[in-house]
């Protein structure tokens, strides 16, 4: 069994423990522990033209192989670098992904 991050506050992380305990206890399933668990993840970051032009700098992709890699089009990369929009849902988890795991991640 794994533990997320390290809950945010000591109230988050009492529940949690509560949540562990009750399903080990089997008072509640993995579905349910899964939930107490999602409570104690860090929030996705945003990611701003700045630091998806950096992230692909870092590991030498054109806008276009990225765009596969986060399964989005070149256009969405290419505004996303101009600032006119920004990452959301499954792109910014990705790219939360690629910064903190590395292009393997992904592959």
């Amino acid at each position: 069994m794994t533990t997320p991050n390290k809950p945010k506050s000591r109230l988050l992380e009492s529940v949690h423990g509560t949540a562990t305990d009750l399903h080990r206890l089997g008072f509640i399933d993995q579905r349910k522990r899964r939930h107490y668990d999602a409570l104690c993840l860090d929030p996705i970051p945003e990611y701003d033209s700045t630091k998806i032009r950096a992230l692909r700098d870092r590991y030498q992709l054109s806008q276009t192989v990225l765009a596969s890699l986060l399964n989005t089009s070149p256009s969405a990369v290419r505004q996303w670098e101009l600032g006119d929009k920004h990452p959301s849902g499954p792109s910014r988890k990705l790219l939360n992904l690629l910064e903190r795991k590395g292009l393997d991640a992904l592959l």
